[in-house]
């Protein structure tokens, strides 16, 4: 690692050049634990945590000066006024309502508050469409410079280095994992890197083969005079964002600051920087501003704050905010690149500085997350994600910064990406498409008369009945699903049962089997679920949900590197089309398509074989993620459109037809299964989630999260998943939402839906061990109503393996 920087040295004494010392005013490192790369307020927070979490040789890598970039230009002040959300429409009521079923369990300092609080906290508005609002007290403004500066002398304090102006040239990894980072003044060999660049993240991406999706959008702000009226008030006004019309307002001194989110037709995006990178140089610049562009929002905020139609502009605001395709940012490591970890895609770096830098210094440290935050992560993103895509999605999200944020939301620029399936020309105008990780998946079909189309709303809406139909063809009869969205890993190699039972807690199946198994972290939470089949022997298919698809191959890919494993991991996700078949009548289908015998005897419940249907090569595992006979069927993408028509044609006296994703999550709960990201995730242990049976703590193998689990079951449990009938109306639990007992909040709801078999509303939720017991009566609130619910035994409807089981025991007794 020394070698580069000694060649560096002797060219910098060559071409006299002053070295490091006298351009930074400071020794240069050679070596250092974790170098970040930009020096805005996240990569600075990150210093600052990781500095006084105990990590030594910590170093910034600033390419100009500290808070360059999308920090320097955000607004001044440290005042911690609140701010308050208005609500004008019953849409966005509810959609508060919607929130604040959230807010009471994962606490959260914020109100549901009424007009007269809001004119409390906001005088000068004008109150003719104020519905209602939410209110969070600790809310206010802050100076960025002031905060950055602030977090910086915090991390100098602890031992943090932090060197400016020092731009990264090059970024070079080591056989041994490691990372040189050359700069002009020198190269520091890192066990890590952090990019924290902002809009300059893509660049630094591009030195390393990747493409960040991240773009600058112009966003503007307008500042005023003296306002009369302001200066008048003797406390200073909340913050205030009308999302009706799209801007946030608050208190600058003795005027007002306004700033809105243009809609999509009109914002812009500084595209050009993705195609030709950021100008050399760019750092305090401003673009031009158009009030124009804004005029309409303009009037909206006078129209509800009066005293704006008289002030006078003063300044008008002009720069780059870094968006992702999703308007969230991308934190934590990639996939693919060893030790390189990744904090862009902030629009609001200032609000997340602090927690983000807390968040990412526990996870080094610890070696695991310390709480679950998926939606963030960098690995959601691939190939399909491309500049395109990118610039659709951004505008999208910019102009839909304020929209109501309905469940199960879909938006659909940019949409299709490259990942569509083999059946996907066959399925896309017969149904309701979601999005799963760049790919469409049917959600729903239609039928004659249905009301079709995407009708988001916070109540049962124009889905509910098809689904239910849906429900009762695959109980009945037998339906067809896409399933191609599934993340599809081959592990292979001398090691590969080694490197999966130390990644895994169930055990290895036999060649020709599948089983269900678990992914855990050091402190024993659930990092993953997969389905594994050992295909041939040392030979693995791997499968995950489609959200998780380059998340696990990350971990996967990690303890292989690191355990010195000798394997081969490849991703096929893109290559292998999945079609399920499930029901009654789905053996009777398949048996007209192949010779293999498909008898219960003949191929037995998670059993995997190669055979021919219609003549087409299909590895079929007989496994049913809706709990009904079936089974998922696996097979080259250009062949799908073909199996699809022929088991179509084949099952056309049976009453084939297709489902979707909505029906399967109804069936899925019915049959009590869980589910990742709901159920368990990196917040839960597989122990309170009930998955026992696919934990085996006396396996030889000595598995992640282990001794962690050995602990918390001798400890024992605090909280345990229970099993809820929960009656609604027109409303269904979906998951996260607060239960109560007794006045009290005692947990959540992971995932909810309709039981079409049972006709109510089922939901899964963590209670205290003390409520668990069957019969236990609590409440779940639903868009601010507390609806009666009550532990039951699950599952409500049994699998039909487990039918069958019984079913042949009654006969043996008879």
């Amino acid at each position: 690692c020394l070698f580069p920087t000694l060649i560096m040295s002797r060219i910098l004494n060559l071409l006299s050049i002053p070295d490091a010392s006298s351009v930074l005013g400071k020794r240069w490192k050679d070596s250092a634990d974790t170098v970040i790369i930009g020096g805005g307020c996240v990569g600075v927070s990150l210093a600052y945590h990781l500095a006084k979490g105990g990590v030594k040789d910590v170093v910034l890598l600033e390419k100009s000066e500290l808070t360059a970039g999308s920090t320097w230009h955000a607004v001044v002040g440290f005042h911690q006024p609140g701010s308050v959300r208005i609500a004008s429409t019953a849409a966005r009521v509810d959609e508060m309502r919607y929130q604040m079923t959230r807010t009471h369990w994962h606490v959260t300092p914020q109100y549901f508050i009424g007009p007269e609080k809001i004119q409390e906290l906001f005088p000068l508005l004008n109150m003719d469409k104020v519905l209602a609002g939410l209110y969070t007290p600790g809310d206010g403004h802050i100076d960025p410079y002031s905060l950055t500066m602030a977090l910086a002398a915090g991390a100098r304090m602890y031992g943090a280095q932090i060197y400016n102006p020092a731009p990264v040239t090059a970024l070079n990894p080591t056989p041994d994992g490691k990372w040189d980072v050359q700069t002009p003044h020198g190269t520091i060999c890192a066990n890590r890197i952090v990019n924290t660049a902002g809009f300059w993240a893509r660049e630094v991406g591009k030195m390393i083969g990747l493409e960040h999706p991240t773009i600058p959008v112009h966003h503007q702000y307008v500042v005023t005079a003296t306002v009369p009226e302001v200066k008048a008030l003797k406390k200073e006004l909340a913050v205030i964002r009308d999302l009706e019309g799209s801007y946030y307002l608050r208190q600058e001194r003795d005027g007002l600051l306004f700033g809105p989110y243009e809609k999509m037709e009109k914002m812009v995006l500084q595209d050009s920087w993705v195609r030709n990178g950021v100008p050399p140089g760019f750092g305090k610049e401003l673009f031009e501003s158009d009030l124009d562009r804004i005029m309409e929002h303009i009037e909206m905020a006078m129209e509800m704050v009066p005293v704006l139609k008289k002030a006078d502009i003063i300044n008008v605001v002009s720069g780059p905010i870094t968006y992702t395709p999703d308007l969230l940012p991308m934190v934590g490591p990639h996939q693919g690149i060893h030790n390189y970890w990744t904090a862009i895609g902030f629009g609001y770096g200032v609000i997340h500085a602090g927690g983000i830098g807390k968040f990412l210094s526990d996870w080094m440290r610890n070696g695991e997350p310390p709480y679950d935050l998926i939606e963030c992560d960098p690995n959601r993103y691939g190939r399909w994600t491309d500049v395109p895509f990118m610039c659709a999605k951004a505008r999208e999200s910019y102009g839909f910064n304020n929209v109501v944020g309905y469940p199960k939301e879909e938006r659909f620029a940019g949409r299709p990406t490259s990942r569509t399936s083999g059946v996907f020309e066959l399925l896309k105008d017969k149904c309701s498409m979601g999005f799963h990780a760049g790919w469409e998946q049917p959600h729903w079909f239609y039928k004659p008369g249905d009301d079709t189309g995407y009708k988001p709303s916070f109540r049962r809406t124009n889905w509910f009945e098809p689904v239910g139909r849906e429900c009762k063809l695959v109980m009945e009869k037998v339906g067809v699903i896409d399933l191609t969205p599934f993340g599809k890993f081959l592990v292979k190699g001398k090691d590969s049962v080694k490197l999966l039972d130390r990644l895994f807690a169930n055990t290895m199946p036999k060649v020709g089997q599948t089983n269900i198994s678990h992914m855990l972290t050091p402190a024993g939470r659930v990092f993953a679920e997969v389905t594994i089949t050992q295909l041939a022997p040392g030979e693995f298919l791997l499968i995950t949900g489609s959200g998780s698809e380059l998340h696990d191959l990350r971990w996967i890919e990690t303890e292989a590197a690191e355990g010195g494993h000798d394997v081969d991991i490849s991703n096929v996700t893109d290559d292998i089309g999945v079609l399920g078949i499930a029901g009654p009548n789905s053996r009777k289908v398949l048996q007209k398509l192949t010779d293999e015998d498909m008898s219960d005897a003949g191929f037995k419940f998670l059993q995997c074989k190669f055979i021919q249907l219609a003549g087409i090569p299909v590895r079929a595992i007989r496994i049913s993620y809706t709990g009904e006979l079936g089974w998922e069927l696996y097979l080259d993408q250009k062949n799908m459109a073909a199996l699809y028509k022929a088991m179509m044609e084949a099952g056309k006296d049976s009453g084939i037809d297709n489902f979707g994703t909505y029906a399967m999550a109804s069936l899925r709960l019915e049959k009590g299964f869980r589910g990742w990201g709901a159920e368990m995730n990196c917040d839960t242990n597989p122990l309170e989630a009930g998955l026992d049976y696919f934990i085996k703590l006396n396996k030889p193998a000595d598995f992640i999260g282990k001794a962690a689990l050995q602990e918390i079951k001798a400890r024992g449990l605090k909280r345990k998943l229970s099993y809820l009938f929960v009656d609604t109306d027109d409303i269904d639990p979906e998951g996260n939402e607060t239960i109560w007992h007794n006045g009290k909040v005692v947990g959540n709801t992971t995932s909810g839906a309709y039981s079409y078999s049972s006709q109510q509303s089922l939901a899964f939720g963590y209670l205290p061990v003390d409520l668990c017991s069957v019969g236990q009566k609590v409440e779940v609130e639903l868009l601010g109503k507390k609806y009666p619910a009550t532990v039951i035994q699950e599952p409500l409807v049994l699998t039909e393996p487990t039918r069958t089981r019984l079913q042949k025991n009654t006969k043996k007794k008879a």
